[in-house]
C-alpha cells in the first residue's frame, strides 16, 4: 500500500467562516456556529442526505436499462466532467478512456497522478462547497496531519484507495457515494457514508471517529460525492469491488505458507515497505504505509484478514508491476503481513451481531481462540522462516 507525498500545510478551510470574507478559522479558536446554520454547510449536509443525486444532472438509475447502458434518448450529461458531453461509463475501459479513471496496470511514476484533479478544477459554483471539497482530496491525502486529532497511526486515507481513490483496482471510490446508505454485514444495519468514513478512522487509521457534523468528516463526504459526479444513484460502477480473491481460490487458513510469504514478500514488497514493514519515504514520489506494527491499520480492520488484504495485494500490488502476482502468492504474503503484532480493535466482539463472522479473521478470537499464523511465524514455519526475526518494536510509531 503506498501513500504520496504530503501536500503543503495551511489553515483549516472548512472550519466555520465568514461567507463574505472565506477567512478560514482553526478548531480550536473559532467561534462553533450551529453547523446548520452556514449555507455551505447546510449545502453539503444536503449532498450528504441526498447523495450523489445532488451532483448530478439528469441522469439516474430510472435511465438506464438492464444492461447498464444509457437508453437512446436518455439525458446522461454531466455537470462538470472535463468534457459535459459525455455520459457515465458503463465499461472499465470506457472509464478509462474517458479519464474517469486510471488503468490498473499503472505503476509507481504513476502514483501521484488524478484523472481529476480538485485543486485544480472549477469543482463547484459555490465557493464554499469547493472549497469542502479541495479540502476533503487534502485530508485524503494527508490524514495523519490534517486530521491528526481522529488519526492514531501512520496510515492516510490515500495508503489504500490509491491516486486519490481514482485507480482501477485499487479500491476506486469513483461512484460509490450514490449506493449509500447500504447494508453491512458487520454491523448488521445499513450504515451511511459517513459512518463508512468514522469506521475507517477508528480501524484502518486505529483513532477515534469524527463527529458525524465535524469538518474532517463533512469534507471527506464532500470530495467523495465530488467523485461521483454523473454515476447514476444506486448503480454500482463496474469498477467496483474487484479487489476480491475468489471463493474457488482461497487458501484454507492452515494451508497458508508463511515461509513463501516471507521469501514473496522480501522479493515483492521490501523495497518499498521494508524487511520490517515500516516502510520509508522513497525519494518524494511516494511514501508507502506500515504493513504491522503500531503505526498500521488495527486487528479490527479488513486489511487484518488473510483473504481481504489479499485481494488488494492480488491487483495493486507491487506498484512497480501491479496484478503481476497470483491469488495463490497474494494469499502467502497477506498470511506473512498479517502474522505480525498489530494494535488491537477492543471491540472486535461487537461485530457481526447477526452471526457470519469471516473466517479469515485471524486476529479474531471468536473466530481463531489464539492468532493461527503469529506463533507459526515465532517458532518458525519451514526454510527460512526463523524465530530471530523480530520485525515489531517501538521504532514502528516514529516512521513519519
Amino acid at each position: 500500500m503506498a501513500a504520496v507525498p504530503r501536500p503543503p500545510y495551511s489553515d483549516h478551510p472548512c472550519t466555520p467562516r465568514d461567507s463574505e470574507s472565506m477567512v478560514p478559522t482553526r478548531f480550536s479558536s473559532a467561534p462553533r456556529h450551529p453547523w446548520w446554520s452556514h449555507p455551505g454547510r447546510a449545502l453539503t449536509l444536503a449532498l450528504t442526505l441526498a447523495g450523489v443525486a445532488s451532483l448530478t444532472v439528469g441522469c439516474t438509475a430510472s435511465d438506464l436499462d438492464s444492461s447498464g447502458e444509457t437508453p437512446e434518448g436518455a439525458d446522461g450529461v454531466l455537470s462538470s466532467r472535463p468534457d459535459s458531453s459525455l455520459v457515465w461509463p458503463s465499461t472499465i475501459d470506457d472509464a478509462v478512456a474517458r479519464g474517469w479513471l486510471l488503468p490498473a496496470a499503472a505503476t509507481l511514476e504513476t502514483i501521484n497522478d488524478l484523472p481529476r484533479d480538485p485543486l485544480g478544477e472549477d469543482v463547484h459554483d459555490d465557493p464554499y462547497t469547493a472549497e469542502q471539497i479541495r479540502q476533503g482530496y487534502r485530508i485524503f491525502r494527508n490524514s495523519t496531519e490534517l486530521a491528526a486529532e481522529f488519526s492514531g497511526n501512520d496510515m492516510d486515507c490515500s495508503s489504500c484507495h490509491l491516486n486519490g481513490g481514482q485507480k482501477v483496482e485499487a479500491l476506486p471510490l469513483v461512484g460509490v457515494s450514490g449506493l449509500f446508505p447500504q447494508y453491512r454485514n458487520r454491523d448488521a444495519a445499513l450504515v451511511s457514508l459517513e459512518e463508512r468514513i468514522r469506521g475507517c478512522f477508528i480501524r484502518s487509521m486505529n483513532g477515534t471517529a469524527p463527529p458525524f457534523d465535524h469538518p474532517v468528516t463533512l469534507a471527506l463526504s464532500a470530495y467523495i460525492h465530488w467523485l461521483s459526479e454523473g454515476v447514476p444513484t444506486g448503480v454500482s460502477p463496474p469498477w467496483r469491488g474487484l479487489n476480491r480473491i475468489p471463493q474457488e481460490a482461497r487458501i484454507p487458513i492452515d494451508e497458508v505458507d508463511l515461509a513463501q510469504g516471507k521469501v514473496l514478500y522480501e522479493e515483492q514488497c521490501a523495497a518499498c515497505h521494508g524487511l520490517d514493514g515500516i516502510g520509508f519515504n522513497l525519494g518524494g514520489l511516494a511514501e508507502p504505509a506500515p504493513l504491522w506494527g503500531e503505526g498500521s491499520w488495527n486487528d479490527g480492520a479488513g486489511a487484518a484478514r488473510i483473504w481481504r488484504l489479499a485481494g488488494f495485494i492480488r491487483y495493486a500490488m507491487p506498484l512497480t508491476a501491479p496484478g503481476s502476482l497470483s491469488d495463490e502468492e497474494a494469499q502467502h504474503i497477506s498470511a506473512w503481513i498479517n502474522a505480525h503484532d498489530r494494535p488491537v480493535f477492543p471491540s472486535k466482539a461487537t461485530d457481526f451481531p447477526a452471526g457470519g463472522r469471516p473466517g479469515d479473521a485471524v486476529y479474531d478470537t471468536l473466530v481463531f481462540p489464539t492468532h493461527p499464523l503469529k506463533s507459526r511465524r515465532v517458532a518458525g514455519d519451514g526454510p527460512g522462516d526463523g524465530a530471530s526475526i523480530d520485525h515489531t518494536g517501538p521504532g514502528d510509531a516514529a516512521r513519519r
